[in-house]
């Protein structure tokens, strides 16, 4: 049997003992598991198999499992057709700051329940799975848009309710004027 299937039948490890994956100063990644050498290819597939896993330095201990999962992301949107446009990209990196926990929250709650629409979809094929949430991108891209006014909106009353930016609490930046209104 070839080393590629064998891994393909391992069991799927439990949350509690990952398999446990050496990267090397040579950049080379070892799984104790199966006692080979893997690929960013061979990562991608454990990912989707869901196997747990961690990838550590072999000679700190260092956790390196999110920079090796990102060099994943890196190499599937180098090639094929990306996920991420430019834009989304640069969106990204500028909620890094006051605004990274909501969208890595949303982020993540999003991704979980794509995750389980297509698990309850069950048999249905990757390619009308792709062309069902290609048909979506224009209303969930919407969505999102309208997510992150309103909690920009939320943000920044907060900010004003609590006179963080120089304003009276309850301010609203100075829209209304005395009398009018109230």
């Amino acid at each position: 049997m070839p080393a590629n299937q064998a891994r393909r039948e391992t069991p799927r490890m439990t949350d509690t003992s990952p398999r446990l994956i050496k990267k090397y100063p040579n950049r080379r990644l070892y799984d104790t598991h199966t006692s080979s050498h893997l690929t960013l290819a061979d990562i991608r597939q454990l990912v989707v198999d869901k196997v747990a896993f961690q990838v550590v330095d072999a000679k700190s201990g260092e956790d390196l499992t999110r920079s090796i999962l990102l060099q994943v992301i890196l190499e599937a949107e180098s090639g094929g057709e990306p996920i991420f446009t430019t834009e989304m990209l640069m969106g990204i990196i500028q909620f890094y700051g006051p605004y990274q926990g909501v969208l890595g929250s949303y982020l993540d709650k999003s991704i979980q329940t794509v995750i389980d629409i297509q698990s309850q979809t069950g048999a249905q094929s990757s390619e009308a799975w792709s062309d069902f949430m290609h048909q979506q991108a224009p209303v969930m891209q919407d969505l999102m848009r309208q997510y992150v006014d309103q909690s920009k909106a939320l943000y920044l009353n907060t900010q004003n309710l609590f006179g963080m930016f120089g304003g009276k609490p309850g301010a609203d930046g100075g829209t209304k004027k005395n009398g009018d209104g109230e």
